[in-house]
């Protein structure tokens, strides 16, 4: 067990009163928050694998560490740290936006996953959503909206961004959950969809010239480019990247969709006043992103150096978790906190994390909700729930607050 904290004004066995990790209901802001932002925003935790951690649930504190590039999230799959729980992913997936910033990649990334300049347009996303729509009002209610709606949409999205065949994207999502385990100890084939899912990746960008395409296609002649200065690129690292950008963009849009969806349906006022002001949508996606529970367990770093963190002194090699629903919802930064409201003025959230591990696929994220939630708010004006909420059964061991299915009326 790791206990670094000699010397900080908290004793490191005084551990918060909370059980870790949260409650994984995501139609709750779990009550701790509020009560450790307000009694204390910096807290010893216990993790799953039995390691101390800093638990922050306050904003100030949340987007310091964040920024703070003393706090590394690449040293977090290094061996003998302190660890949210077992790391159940090979290290080169945690370390992918690490080899993307040194390797020179992160322009590529982010041009990639532009919502202009990408090839997932808003309009090529409309129609994606269309069609999806058109299955599910031929079949007619009720349908799980996560496997008819949101999981195709945001694995179509993905797989034309990066360079991957659409037609695949079942045999790419049906392992993915297993990616994002929480456990207290390794496990028998904890890896393998990760290695699955990289040696499909690592063919496509072995493949003929001709037939690549997307992300791959732009990395693949970055790879092959003698006039390239910024050192070698492998087969393997950028299968590395595309793999994980894969796994980690069709599960964050996806998930944060039935989140979205959850809201609105439970504040059917928004959802008319969006239905006939569809110009409203940019601001209440941002609404959505803040106060939506889809992010789940706190946002691990590892710190590199003594830090002053509130009023605690945070050792080298001790390990931070940044609750950002606890940061979302922090009164001194969002003015009545609790309530839903697209009218939002000022809402500088934290859901796509701040400074370098900023979310490279945020805009493309946002253009993502807004499109979906306009076509089904245009074509399921009645959209609704099929049970009563509290029926939900939410995913237990896992990174993200995940609804099993999400069934809905119209």
């Amino acid at each position: 067990m790791s206990t670094h904290a000699t010397g900080s004004s908290k004793n490191a066995t005084d551990y918060a009163s909370v059980e870790w990790p949260l409650s994984r209901r995501g139609d709750v802001v779990p009550a701790e928050c509020t009560r450790l932002r307000a009694e204390s925003p910096i807290a010893r935790v216990r993790t799953l694998t039995g390691d101390d951690a800093w638990l922050i649930t306050n904003y100030a504190l949340a987007r310091q560490v964040l920024e703070d590039e003393r706090f590394s999230l690449r040293e977090t799959a290094a061996p003998g740290v302190p660890r949210q729980y077992a790391l159940t992913i090979p290290p080169e997936v945690v370390n992918t936006m690490g080899n993307i910033n040194s390797a020179g990649l992160h322009q590529e990334v982010l041009r990639a996953f532009g919502p202009k300049s990408g090839p997932a347009s808003a309009d090529w996303l409309r129609e994606r959503a269309h069609e999806l729509i058109d299955a599910m009002v031929e079949e007619g209610p009720p349908v799980d909206l996560r496997g008819r709606f949101a999981e195709p949409y945001s694995a179509a999205m993905v797989c034309e961004v990066l360079g991957l065949p659409g037609k695949d994207w079942r045999r790419l999502t049906s392992g993915l959950d297993l990616g994002f385990v929480t456990s207290p100890a390794v496990f028998d084939g904890c890896t393998a969809n990760w290695d699955k899912d990289f040696a499909y990746v690592l063919a496509h960008v072995r493949a003929d010239r001709d037939s690549r395409s997307g992300l791959i296609r732009r990395l693949c002649e970055l790879r092959d480019d003698p006039a390239r200065d910024g050192g070698a690129l492998t087969d393997e690292m950028l299968a590395a990247v595309v793999t994980s950008l894969f796994g980690a963009g069709v599960m964050s849009t996806y998930v944060f969709l039935l989140h979205a969806v959850l809201t609105l349906v439970r504040h059917p006022e928004a959802m008319r006043r969006l239905r006939e002001q569809p110009e409203l949508m940019p601001g209440a996606v941002e609404e959505l992103m803040r106060c939506t529970l889809s992010i789940g367990d706190g946002l691990p770093r590892i710190a590199l150096d003594d830090v002053r963190v509130g009023d605690v002194t945070v050792r080298a090699g001790e390990l931070v978790l940044v609750c950002v629903e606890g940061a979302n919802f922090d009164p001194e930064h969002f003015d009545d906190p609790e309530r839903f409201d697209i009218d939002r003025a000022s809402n500088p959230h934290l859901a796509f994390g701040a400074g370098r591990h900023f979310c490279p696929a945020s805009a493309i994220s946002r253009v993502h909700a807004a499109v979906a939630l306009g076509v089904l708010l245009e074509r399921l004006p009645e959209l609704r729930l099929a049970l009563p909420v509290d029926q939900l059964v939410w995913r237990t061991g896992n990174i993200k607050r995940v609804p099993e299915r999400l069934h809905v009326l119209w």
